[in-house]
């Protein structure tokens, strides 16, 4: 359960929905630096996962239930850092996480993540090596730790947990996959578009510099596009 209520967007002119776009982010920028801890408890994430990734009995809730770690991390704090090996998936309560590495001294962003999906380090976390990755809560950020380990053991004794383990990969594998293509096959004002399509709350919520890296251009260039974009929805 979330403490803040989902953004209602009359649907009047495409202007005026434009106009209450920028409103939200700014409004939202200042609620969020009041964000309350999200009233929920393992059993509650448990079953979230289960409707999301796989069905499961009362004692595989119990399983999934035990295996769950709490995390908490405020704004700008490191959540994993180069050098750290993986080893948890990462499930999003609440909050906005930035997964990035260096190349070339310059900071690359390759993976934003908010509330209600996964995360990993998926190289370190196979290998058991140090990353060279490194993950920031870039908002006070509510997380829930699926151990590897401890995951791995489960699957192999029960089919859905083993499912649901599955199912965890296949959408990682997959949403790295999304972003390639949006860099290697779309214009930059199209990579904008898709991704307001397919991550409407890290448009609103990141800071516009990472979504810039993120979708390999310049601030620059991120605020024509924007620009046109609504232009062209006027």
């Amino acid at each position: 359960m979330l403490l803040y209520a989902n953004v209602h967007m009359p649907q009047k002119t495409k202007t005026a929905r434009s106009e209450k776009l920028f409103l939200y982010r700014i409004n939202y920028s200042i609620g969020v630096r009041n964000m309350k801890a999200p009233v929920v408890d393992k059993r509650d994430i448990a079953r979230e996962l289960a409707r999301k990734y796989s069905t499961m009995t009362h004692d595989e809730l119990d399983i999934l239930e035990s295996m769950l770690v709490p995390m908490k991390f405020a704004k700008g704090e490191m959540i994993l850092k180069e050098g750290d090996v993986c080893r948890n998936i990462y499930y999003i309560e609440q909050g906005l996480i930035r997964q990035f590495y260096f190349k070339n001294d310059k900071e690359v962003t390759e993976h934003l993540g908010v509330d209600h999906t996964i995360f990993m380090c998926i190289e370190s976390l196979f290998k058991e090596e140090p990353s060279r990755l490194q993950v920031e809560a870039l908002e006070q950020t509510y997380l829930f730790a699926l151990p590897k380990k401890r995951l791995e053991e489960e699957a192999i004794r029960n089919v859905n947990i083993q499912m649901l383990y599955r199912k965890i990969l296949e959408e990682s594998l997959i949403i790295s996959q999304i972003h390639a293509d949006l860099i290697r096959f779309e214009s930059a004002q199209n990579r904008y578009k898709k991704l307001r399509q397919l991550s409407p709350q890290v448009v609103l919520r990141a800071p516009l510099v990472y979504i810039a890296n993120y979708l390999q251009m310049t601030p620059e260039t991120l605020s024509r596009v924007r620009a046109a974009t609504l232009q062209e929805e006027k």
